[in-house]
């Protein structure tokens, strides 16, 4: 028998009738294979195409991925040896039908780049309205969707439509810091709500240093020792600030471990004390020069059911909570204590927006709180000095700690969030109040509750 010249020449010359049968029969099985994956392969190159189609929206050119999964689909159609052929003519024109889809789609994406001016525009308007991070949020999206060709910008657009007045004209410059707190995970236990951003504090302090944005300042925390306050001080000390920690004599020794800790500055006084305002005053003026920002955060809780409230009971929240904090302020900017550009930061409370039961005094006591930094703020705004309340929603510290067990859980699951929130929750709040970033925002109560039913 004569062999075959080589890999490609005739097959054995002399096997017999069977044995030829057999050999043909293998190869047709060997050909079939090879047909079936160069129709999987064709398959794979009309995926990629697709994949190139969905693509476009980058800007990239109609097809490009497209053509790769094509020629390897007809180099391996051409080695599937032409079976199958009808099968491989459907895959082919699926590969057409793909081909005609991303020329579609690089139509598309070439509209969609000829429009992103005005899709930026539109993303423009929407970072001009902040609404508690709603606005804020609106023109991130809609500056994204500019950049990549997206319908988010209209969306930014129609937002700003609705809520234009919460940013007011000229005072676009003020806007940043309120975007980043609001973007920022410093904003977790904040719900979606309206704060406008305004020029009513005189003055264009720097507001783009947001690295140690209070390097520099003195910042006077009341009720410092524990809970929100120290919360409080600790996030202030972080972000540059040298911190005054007050709280009663009987505090001593936690106020001045936190004190220590921070490396702030102890004082030690009753803020109920009709002396109080003028020796915290004297204290700021004569060991630091004046202060740059107040935080009122000392405070008390005396529930009791109105019908059975003793009028000393109430006079005590009253005086403490509210009388307490415009004898301070008063004394502060009688004196001069307040730097210009100051900030006055109180603590309200949900519960002073809309009431509770068997807390009468105390929601009497944080509404009238709300009530006063709006008033105060149109008197201080010529220097420059922005006055805020924050109000907190169920916030786990000692104070809740002492409510019954029940209501600690119907507290926590009335937020949106279903939990309290922690005391760096609010202090981050009263820290962004207290940067240069917050020139904008004043008269204001900003709520940190995480979406309560409460106060909403």
């Amino acid at each position: 028998m004569a062999e075959a010249e080589g890999e490609g020449g005739p097959a054995q010359a002399g096997l017999g009738g069977d044995q030829q049968q057999e050999r043909a029969q293998a190869e047709a099985e060997g050909e079939q294979r090879q047909g079936g994956r160069a129709e999987r392969q064709l398959a794979v190159g009309a995926e990629q195409g697709l994949a190139a189609d969905q693509e476009q929206g980058e800007g990239g050119p109609p097809g490009a991925a497209l053509g790769e999964g094509e020629k390897e689909a007809t180099v391996a159609l051409e080695a599937g040896g032409g079976l199958f052929g009808e099968a491989a003519q459907q895959v082919v024109e699926a590969v057409e039908d793909a081909q005609g889809q991303a020329a579609d789609g690089g139509e598309a994406a070439a509209e969609q780049v000829e429009q992103r001016p005005q899709v930026g525009e539109a993303a423009q308007a929407g970072a001009q309205a902040p609404a508690g991070g709603e606005g804020a949020a609106a023109g991130e999206r809609g500056e994204l969707a500019a950049e990549r060709g997206g319908p988010g910008g209209e969306l930014a657009a129609e937002f700003t439509g609705a809520r234009g007045d919460l940013l007011a004209e000229g005072a676009e410059a003020r806007l940043p810091g309120a975007i980043r707190f609001f973007l920022s995970t410093a904003s977790a236990f904040v719900t979606g709500q309206p704060l406008r951003i305004t020029k009513l504090a005189k003055g264009d302090r720097d507001t783009g240093n947001f690295v140690k944005p209070l390097n520099g300042k003195v910042v006077m925390v009341t009720g410092a020792a524990r809970g929100i306050g120290a919360a409080t001080a600790e996030i202030l000390a972080n972000e540059g600030a040298h911190v005054v920690v007050l709280d009663r004599p009987a505090d001593d020794q936690p106020a001045s471990e936190v004190a220590r800790k921070i490396g702030g500055t102890v004082l030690l006084a009753d803020v109920s004390d009709p002396k109080a305002p003028e020796q915290i005053a004297s204290f700021l003026k004569e060991k630091f020069g004046g202060v740059d920002v107040v935080i009122h955060n000392a405070g008390i809780t005396r529930d009791k059911m109105f019908a059975n409230m003793k009028p000393d009971v109430w006079d005590a929240t009253i005086d403490i909570n509210l009388a307490a904090v415009v004898r301070i302020t008063d004394a502060l900017l009688s004196g001069d204590v307040l730097r210009e550009g100051g900030r006055i930061i109180c603590l309200s409370s949900i519960a002073g927006l809309s009431g509770n039961a068997g807390q009468t005094n105390y929601a009497a006591s944080k509404g009238g709180i709300a009530g006063y930094v709006r008033n105060l703020a149109t008197k201080t705004a010529a220097k420059g000095i922005t006055v805020n309340a924050i109000a907190p929603g169920f916030i786990e510290t000692r104070m809740t700690a002492a409510i019954p067990v029940a209501i600690r859980e119907v507290a926590r699951r009335l937020s949106a969030l279903g939990q309290g929130g922690q005391p760096s929750d609010v202090g981050q709040a009263i820290t962004f109040l207290s940067t240069p970033g917050a020139q904008g925002v004043s008269g204001q109560v900003l709520r940190v509750c995480g979406g309560a039913f409460v106060g909403a």
